[in-house]
């Protein structure tokens, strides 16, 4: 192992903020770094926190930091930020709500930006949880943008999906649509002392409910109840039985006060032990890494393919302009030629 990945593993917080620089930059050797601290990952409990701008997951994130310490627990934080559509630059404003951990040697918070990565998380983020792994981390929050009805990278990432919502941010009708509501496991009403709040709660209820009854009726094992488990229809019977069925728990706070906090991290912990404890949890964790495999071999084909073929692309979009090709033709051959290589 080299150096940087020693220090790393050891705790070294120096280090740690190195590698996720070099990680976020795609440095030269940034791979290889990855590959070295493998081995020493995957003991970090990474929790996602997600919804709608406006929401309140930036305070909500430092009270849970605040919960994990107070339960002696080494907390790593990744806090997203959109970048401009115009200059490319972020504010990386998020941690400002963080700042009272800032002198906690348990706590490691990194600001990054989308880069213009769809998703609601940067293309980096994964890779950074990673290092917070390796590094120590007995928690990895990952906190995203504030995202739409179908941004769901972060379930890709993240053990557990927190989406935290607040009074006044749709109806019925809007809970029950399909999208970001249905990746929670659990759900988070924030801002519970506004009008509204016991509203949001029933609407939510209303979505987890009608979730049950199409799973039931429909004989699919994959509905409001059970979140991120695509094909849980191949697991056993046993595995996709009622009792290994997660039901996601919707828990008021308010966050500004620390109020709801506590049962919020409990419910969190419930999630965890479900992913460890039953079939059904771990054929999910299975198929959340059978999925980032998938997607970093589409990013790594995509920059294989583009360097491979370089001009010949550029001379595809002229054909295409010009109407003498059609795109989907172009893309056939682009492929074919990609093959030959």
């Amino acid at each position: 192992m080299s150096d940087l990945g020693t220090r790393i593993v050891a705790g070294d917080q120096r280090a740690a903020a190195r590698a996720m620089r070099n990680v976020d930059d795609r440095m030269p050797g940034y791979l290889d770094l990855l590959k070295e601290i493998f081995p020493s990952t995957g003991r970090a409990f990474v929790v996602g926190v997600t919804g709608n701008p406006g929401a309140g997951k930036s305070t909500l994130t430092d009270r849970l930091i605040e919960r994990y310490r107070a339960g002696g627990r080494k907390v790593g934080v990744i806090c997203v930020d959109p970048s401009s559509p115009y200059t490319g630059g972020a504010i990386l404003g998020d941690r400002i709500r963080m700042t009272r951990h800032a002198t906690d040697a348990g706590v490691f918070i990194r600001s990054v930006a989308t880069r213009g990565h769809l998703g609601g998380l940067s293309r980096s983020a994964r890779d950074m949880v990673r290092v917070l792994d390796a590094y120590g981390c007995d928690v990895v929050i990952v906190e995203t943008v504030g995202v739409g009805q179908d941004e769901l990278e972060i379930t890709r990432t993240a053990h557990s999906t927190l989406v935290v919502m607040a009074p006044g941010m749709g109806d019925e009708v809007q809970a029950i649509k399909a999208g970001i509501l249905e990746t929670a496991d659990v759900f988070a009403v924030n801002k519970a002392d506004r009008d509204g709040a016991d509203s949001t709660m029933r609407d939510l209820e209303l979505m987890i409910a009608l979730g049950t009854e199409t799973m039931v009726a429909s004989g699919k094992h994959r509905a409001h109840v059970v979140h991120g488990g695509a094909k849980i229809d191949a697991l056993p019977v046993a595995a996709a039985s009622t009792h290994e069925q997660w039901v996601p728990p919707i828990a008021k706070c308010v966050a500004t006060k620390g109020e709801g906090i506590a049962e919020l991290v409990e419910a969190l912990d419930r999630h965890k032990s479900w992913l460890d404890g039953t079939q059904a949890g771990r054929a999910r964790r299975h198929l959340r890494l059978a999925e980032e495999l998938r997607e970093s071999l589409r990013e790594t084909l995509i920059e294989a393919a583009t360097h491979a073929l370089g001009s010949e692309i550029d001379r595809a979009v002229d054909d295409v302009e010009q109407k003498t090709i059609d795109p989907y033709t172009a893309t056939e051959q682009l492929l074919t030629a990609f093959r030959r290589r």
